[in-house]
């Protein structure tokens, strides 16, 4: 195992991030192109964000905490009034794609095309470019890490490399990346929607908030980062929110949890690498260049 713990501020004994990712109506667009119009309840059910949102940043303003919003920059700029109240609060929002698209299946043109399309959205909005990324559906692919070193980008938030932020060395330059996995994730524990064919059975509150504190239990022995990754329309209904705001309120009672923004983490590495008192593992991206030769592999699978 590789065990790499950076200093944490102020002697913590790990660090904690709540993130959300603000995908609202553009997956049913993503979807379903032509039939979209007449997707009214599934649309109905991503549009919760107009509600989960204020209530998200109202439990962010009750616990004082300032954290990291990934955003579509086509939910942006339509819906701007929840991009206005969470810039007014003081929050980050990160670059999450333009539609949700995956980069995985676009050409290395496209790619760059809608990346850039969302990232002067970013600049329009917020009047600055972002400074971290989380690939739509962690849908990274072998051309994004170079974007993300050309266009400036401070960090990635899409892969599931370590238990620690690290540093991504890539054509041109580096980031920091700072990774996560699925457990960690709502989709698994309460999206049941078949018109986007993801169908899992719909946990408790409690059985979710068990995984979470379990994967946070073993973040806290290991002096490691414990990243959530929730939808306000999948995890801000009532009873989960109430759920993950209780869970909340545990790490920050126990005085030695650093329960940061997303750029707030990155930055704190960058400046340990800086001044000499870290030493940061590296990987380089991407991992191939191509497909290995057909005589390293079956005929099937």
């Amino acid at each position: 195992m590789i065990h790499n713990p950076p200093p944490w501020p102020n002697g913590a004994r790990c660090a904690a991030a709540f993130t959300f990712d603000i995908d609202t109506d553009s997956l049913v667009h993503l979807f379903y192109r032509d039939r979209a119009p007449d997707m009214v309840a599934t649309t109905s059910w991503c549009r919760y964000d107009e509600v989960a949102v204020p209530r998200i940043l109202e439990l962010y303003r009750r616990l004082g905490l300032k954290q990291s919003f990934y955003y579509p920059a086509w939910c942006m700029e339509n819906y701007p009034e929840l991009v206005e109240a969470i810039l007014k609060d003081g929050h980050e929002i990160g670059h999450h794609g333009y539609i949700h698209e995956n980069y995985n299946v676009l050409p290395a043109e496209e790619e760059e095309k809608w990346f850039v399309r969302a990232l002067e959205v970013h600049k329009s909005m917020t009047g600055q470019a972002p400074r971290g990324f989380r690939a739509p559906t962690y849908n990274f692919s072998r051309h994004t890490a170079a974007l993300l070193v050309k266009y400036g980008f401070q960090y990635d938030a899409s892969l599931m490399t370590d238990d620690f932020p690290h540093m991504v060395d890539a054509e041109g330059g580096s980031f920091v990346e700072i990774p996560t996995h699925w457990a960690l994730d709502d989709w698994p524990q309460y999206v049941h929607a078949p018109d986007f064919g993801y169908q899992m059975t719909v946990r408790s509150p409690a059985e979710a908030c068990a995984v979470y504190r379990a994967e946070f239990e073993a973040t806290y022995r290991l002096g490691g980062l414990w990243v959530g990754i929730w939808h306000p329309w999948v995890s801000a209904r009532p009873a989960r929110l109430d759920a993950i705001a209780e869970m909340m309120e545990e790490m920050i009672s126990r005085g030695d949890v650093w329960i940061a923004s997303m750029e707030e983490i990155a930055a704190h590495l960058q400046q340990l690498e800086k001044d000499g008192i870290y030493e940061p593992r590296r990987i380089r991206l991407p991992y191939y260049d191509k497909g290995l030769p057909d005589d390293l592999l079956p005929s099937k699978a």
